[in-house]
């Protein structure tokens, strides 16, 4: 699946719990993604509850996620959707 089938998929069930996280997010959904994030348990589910922190402000926490997920923390001047489509692209190629 390529990022552009991903913004417009209405099945989110079908997608892996990292995956479905940043669909909910991208829906306005917070908590379900964060939810969603936690419950996947794995590197990828790590690195979208990073951004999930990064977004609500809590860079602290983000930053501990981050590294967990084994990646490098987004700067501050990173808008979040580009963030959020760099992970589901990332993911959606793995």
């Amino acid at each position: 699946m390529e990022l552009a089938e991903f913004k417009t998929w209405k099945d989110p069930a079908s997608l892996d719990l990292a995956l479905q996280a940043l669909w909910h997010d991208a829906q306005g959904d917070w908590s379900r993604a964060h939810d969603l994030a936690q419950e996947a348990n794995s590197r990828s589910g790590d690195w979208v509850h990073a951004y999930l922190h990064r977004k609500e402000g809590d860079i602290g926490n983000a930053g501990y996620w981050y590294s967990r997920a084994g990646q490098k923390a987004v700067s501050d001047g990173e808008s979040l959707d580009v963030e959020r489509d760099a992970i589901a692209a990332a993911l959606l190629a793995s």
